[in-house]
């Protein structure tokens, strides 16, 4: 077992680990809250390469490197967003909603129009 102390060199050993052996391929994610120690491990029987972690600033980098490996556990490409629309210079147009989108469902619906639905109050009790 050897831990690795960079984290760009231990992604590109993990995902260059499973992409060899993808069936036989485990990944462990330890948590010790009482030392606030974070631990990575990928194997695959031959092969077990480590990090170990104190600092919360690797967080943003375990969540993209889970999301790496999940997707190729998944055996899927990441999806690519849709381009958003040109803007429009035509007031008339930029106000109206597009018929599907979110603004459209909040638009037609009564409740958001009047406000929502008003509580009763209560009497106060003397």
């Amino acid at each position: 077992m050897v831990y690795i102390h960079s984290w760009q060199e231990f992604q590109d050993a993990a995902e260059a680990l499973y992409d060899r052996a993808p069936n036989t391929a485990r990944y462990c994610v330890k948590w010790k809250s009482s030392e606030g120690k974070l631990v990575l491990k990928i194997t695959d029987n031959t092969n077990c390469i480590k990090f170990k972690t104190y600092s919360s600033i690797f967080l943003n980098r375990f969540e993209a490197l889970n999301l790496s490996l999940m997707q190729k556990m998944q055996n899927r490409r990441p999806e690519t967003p849709a381009p958003l629309a040109a803007p429009t210079l035509d007031p008339v147009r930029a106000a109206t909603p597009v018929p599907g989108s979110l603004s459209a469902a909040i638009s037609a619906s009564p409740a958001a129009a009047s406000g929502g639905v008003k509580k009763k109050k209560k009497p106060k009790k003397k």
